[in-house]
């Protein structure tokens, strides 16, 4: 009798230590059931297409497995209009303006085009143009906003570190302008995706798109709307979300004698 005893004990023990646990996981599963997001992809004249559509697919794809629990739109910085991408692609459907004070994701792509160079047709260039807009000013609204995720795609990042806006933030870009972005004051990470902040999400090469919309979907709505994309796409989410935790690796390479030494 005393061993059934205890062992009735030791069960209401384990299951007041286990209760707890899954309360909070209950809790969880129904706050994402219950949460919406809506996603805002920025255009601008000479956007790289990939950059904007790639995004678009994904979060498109959310709202259609989470029955509409994730809405995406196109904007501009100057509303509703036909914005030109770059190397004379075709042209997008802007559906409204920006709206920074919306809570959810907003999208900036980078800009297709030369390399480098000055001519009107060059990526820095139609960077430079696009920060000259409006839409520094409400990226800058957007950043100051709690309930909004900042997400730049490739030269993204650029655009707003050209405002003044990554000062002393973690990001990234394609690799041709990570040196461009130090200058302007941001803290370059060579990785796939740089998470400086919950709220500020920038990726590096063009279809790096795919790969920071999969990890948000799956941030925001869960794991198995993110599976289901992936399934569906055929495609497997890249890279490491990069955070400034956890331990620095060792780098060993600075301890290496130079070459001739």
């Amino acid at each position: 009798m005393k061993k059934m005893i205890s062992l009735l004990m030791s069960l209401t023990l384990m299951l007041s230590l286990f209760a707890p646990v899954a309360s909070a996981n209950t809790k969880k599963d129904q706050d994402a059931k219950d949460k919406s997001v809506h996603v805002q992809i920025v255009l601008f004249d000479g956007f790289d297409l990939l950059d904007a559509l790639a995004p678009y697919e994904v979060f498109a794809a959310a709202g259609m497995y989470s029955g509409g629990k994730v809405t995406v739109e196109l904007v501009s910085a100057e509303g509703k209009r036909s914005v030109p991408s770059g190397l004379n692609g075709p042209s997008l459907e802007a559906q409204g303006v920006i709206d920074p004070a919306r809570s959810g994701i907003i999208v900036v792509p980078g800009a297709s085009g030369k390399p480098a160079g000055k001519s009107e047709d060059s990526i820095p260039n139609i960077l430079k143009q696009a920060k000259d807009t409006a839409l520094t000013s409400m990226m800058k609204q957007a950043l100051n906003n709690k309930e909004v995720t900042v997400v730049t795609v490739c030269g993204g990042s650029l655009v707003l570190a050209m405002g003044g806006l990554l000062k002393d933030r973690y990001a990234v870009t394609n690799q041709i302008g990570m040196g461009a972005l130090g200058a302007l004051g941001a803290i370059p990470v060579d990785a796939r995706i740089v998470e400086d902040t919950p709220r500020l999400v920038t990726a590096g090469g063009v279809t790096s798109g795919l790969d920071v919309a999969l990890y948000l979907v799956e941030r925001e709505v869960g794991p198995q709307i993110a599976n289901a994309i992936e399934k569906l796409f055929e495609y497997e989410r890249r890279g490491t979300v990069w955070q400034a935790t956890g331990i620095a690796p060792i780098h060993f390479e600075a301890d290496q004698p130079r070459q001739g030494q």
